[in-house]
């Protein structure tokens, strides 16, 4: 067997850019063939040095990708991320510290080019803990049972002036990044998107060898007009008996109003022959349930971690966010790595904060995993230090922090990336 030492993890040549795809598919078990026009299809994905590889004498056998990305803190402030996605060891070579190394090297680099925090999307939950990530954020999917949600067919849809029209894929170009970015202005855990994703969600750029098959895309209009809500859905063709079972996914939906937000789930629940709607990845206090007459009509499917967050930088994404209460803490931090680890005081109210390294006693000590769970205002410090994840040095400190970092509305990131 190949020792540890001996293989070699480094940023991929464009030259091995097909081999590092073999290997990304055969970890996430899809069948590995790599045609001669696919490296060049996924051109844009590669930026030197961003891709990480393990190799067994030539084959790559670990793969590694990051990129650019921008976080929503609490309070709207867009903060650097190191993206990291694509991560994958061959089952023949797991156990060997690969990822490790590439987590290392991919977290000293974003470290160095100034990056507050790094964040991904875990396939498995107990992996990333070890690299001082917490979970962040939660999503929660919903499936309607569009009949009994007890919704009149006879009111209009939408109710209050504004219209629905379907659209297609280059109106969705042209429309949907401007209104993606209101949303992400307001939403804490939001992250950025590149003109790929929207070539890519709109068939404008499709990789995969399938053939593209274009959704249907609804867009909300206020009553004067404003571009306020954007939905991406698919529907089967079920029928039972002359009788039609139809169910409406949704890929996507934007809303940067409650009243487009409601617009578009009624407008969903009202489609002809649709008797159940599947609400896709959405924040676990997204309004669908409540919206309904029945709200127990949207029986929850999916409710699980979603975006993970490791802060690189202490000062800057504790000084990023708003704060809506007044108080201070010192948070003393173990982190194994290195980037997040010390003692820092915190002062922080709705005027804006103030993270400074201090020597003084600490109040709260937590490893970097919990701190950057805490740092969205969706995890609770009381409820860490009952599971023991977290240590009161001052009695009442846990109580303080959630008084400091808990959000009305919960965090949400409505990507997988």
């Amino acid at each position: 067997m190949t020792s540890r030492t001996d293989i070699d993890v480094r940023p991929i040549t464009e030259a091995e850019y097909a081999d590092w795809i073999r290997a990304l598919k055969t970890g996430f078990l899809r069948p590995p063939a790599v045609t001669a026009k696919e490296p060049e299809a996924r051109r844009a994905e590669f930026v030197p040095g961003r891709l990480l590889g393990a190799f067994d004498g030539a084959r790559c056998v670990a793969t590694f990708r990051s990129f650019d990305q921008e976080v929503t803190a609490v309070g709207g402030t867009p903060v650097r991320a190191d993206a990291i996605s694509n991560v994958t060891v061959t089952a023949t070579h797991r156990r060997r510290g690969l990822l490790t190394r590439m987590m290392a090297r991919d977290l000293a680099a974003a470290k160095d080019r100034g990056d507050v925090v790094a964040t991904l999307i875990a396939a498995e939950y107990p992996i990333y803990g070890r690299y001082g990530f917490g979970p962040a954020t939660t999503m929660t999917e919903w499936t309607v049972d569009v009949p009994r949600a007890g919704l009149d067919p006879r009111r209009p849809v939408p109710e209050d002036g504004g219209r629905i029209d379907l659209v297609d894929g280059e109106d969705v170009r042209k429309l949907g990044p401007e209104l993606h970015e209101r949303l992400r202005r307001a939403q804490p855990g939001a992250v950025s998107r590149t003109d790929l994703w929207w070539q890519m969600r709109t068939g404008a750029v499709n990789w995969s060898g399938a053939p593209w098959t274009e959704p249907y895309y609804a867009l909300y209009r206020s009553a004067d007009g404003e571009v306020e809500g954007l939905v991406c859905y698919r529907s089967d063709d079920h029928w039972v008996g002359k009788q039609p079972l139809n169910t409406a996914t949704v890929d996507w939906l934007i809303a940067v109003t409650p009243a487009a937000e409601r617009a578009l789930w009624r407008y969903l629940c009202s489609i002809d022959w649709i008797t159940t709607v599947k609400s896709g990845w959405r924040a676990p206090d997204d309004l669908l349930p409540h919206l309904l007459p029945d709200p127990r009509a949207a029986r929850i499917t999916t409710q699980a971690d979603w975006l993970w967050v490791r802060i690189l930088d202490v000062v800057r994404a504790l000084e990023a966010r708003a704060y809506e209460g007044q108080g201070s803490l010192v948070l003393e931090v173990a982190d194994r790595a290195g980037p997040a680890g010390g003692r820092w005081r915190l002062d922080a109210g709705p005027d804006g904060a103030s993270c400074t390294p201090t020597t003084e006693s600490a109040h709260l000590v937590l490893d970097a995993g919990e701190l950057s769970a805490l740092w969205l205002g969706d995890e609770s410090a009381v409820r860490l230090a009952a599971l023991g994840r977290v240590r009161e040095e001052r009695a009442g400190a846990a109580r303080v922090a959630d008084a400091l970092l808990r959000t009305s509305r919960r965090p949400w990131c409505p990507d997988l990336f």
